[in-house]
């Protein structure tokens, strides 16, 4: 039996009315292109968060918008880590800046609100200093629009599973490395993990990565569809309890929302600080490491 479609960009407009009907939830996925060690490929965070997202759609229902594969990275302490982490080699990172990637956001915002979703899931597989500056953002901008926001960052609530309590590894370990084996197995391959005695760093591999199980990535990824699941659920309840709904806001008034309430702000967002560790000057890293007060 083939599974219905959950992919906006894939449905036809009679599928896309049907599934809204059924459930008015959107799924967000965020991610990038980043060095996630020789073993799985570079875009490891969109590809996990959408691939966990469509699952999500198709057990609970909603709609998964197209992937986001540009996010934050070089600035402050992201281009500090990476100078650390992956060296010279050639990055192959989709980065923008992190003023950018929260206006962005503002709008998918406003343009899934516009459509008329009642519950909106934003979730971004890669993770950082922005962990703490996206809710802030959605506090910001949920007074504005009646779709309900929330988000998850990272490898989300899964529990680790493995037996020796090691953790998960940390980025591009074993963790992550299991979950996207789970969702997308084409993407992983750990015959092109290193020897133990070989030298580094290896394209920012994480810990334990011998370890990997798509196994227990299967666990971790039922354990975060069930947690979509209930948020879908919630969002919906808190939508119903609105005493009205709002009507669309213009391009105008998101740029209104972005100099009055957002941009004050932006300086004391965790991805705005260039921080105390800079790469050194002949570093790939250092042109952009420094931030800039703008956005």
């Amino acid at each position: 039996m083939t599974r219905r479609e959950v992919r906006w960009e894939r449905m036809f407009p009679d599928e896309l009315e049907v599934a809204f009907q059924q459930c008015p939830t959107v799924y967000l996925p965020y991610g990038l292109c980043e060095p996630h060690g020789p073993q799985n490929a570079l875009g490891m965070d969109a590809l996990r968060a959408h691939g966990i997202s469509c699952l999500a759609a198709h057990e609970y229902g909603g709609i998964v918008a197209p992937p986001n594969y540009w996010h934050i990275h070089e600035q402050g302490g992201y281009g500090a880590w990476a100078h650390r982490r992956v060296g010279e080699a050639r990055p192959w990172l989709t980065a923008i800046p992190a003023w950018m990637f929260f206006k962005n956001l503002c709008y998918h915002v406003r343009a899934v609100d516009a459509l008329g979703f009642h519950g909106a899931i934003l979730f971004s597989g890669h993770s950082g200093p922005h962990a703490k500056d996206v809710p802030i953002l959605l506090e910001i901008l949920q007074p504005h629009f009646a779709v309900r926001l929330y988000s998850i960052i990272g490898q989300g609530i899964s529990n680790p599973l493995f037996p020796d309590d090691k953790g998960m590894g940390g980025h591009a370990g074993r963790g992550e490395t299991s979950l996207l084996w789970a969702v997308e197995p084409s993407c992983v391959d750990v015959s092109r993990v290193p020897a133990p005695d070989e030298p580094g760093p290896h394209f920012a591999m994480g810990d334990y990565v011998e370890t990997s199980d798509r196994k227990v990535g299967e666990q971790m990824v039922a354990d975060l569809v069930q947690h979509l699941g209930a948020k879908s659920k919630e969002l919906e309840e808190d939508y119903a309890k609105l005493p009205s709904k709002h009507n669309p806001l213009t391009f105008d008034q998101v740029e209104e929302i972005w100099e009055r309430e957002v941009h004050p702000r932006l300086r004391d967002f965790a991805s705005m600080q260039s921080g105390t560790e800079s790469p050194p000057e002949n570093s790939r890293w250092y042109a952009n490491w420094h931030v800039p007060s703008r956005g």
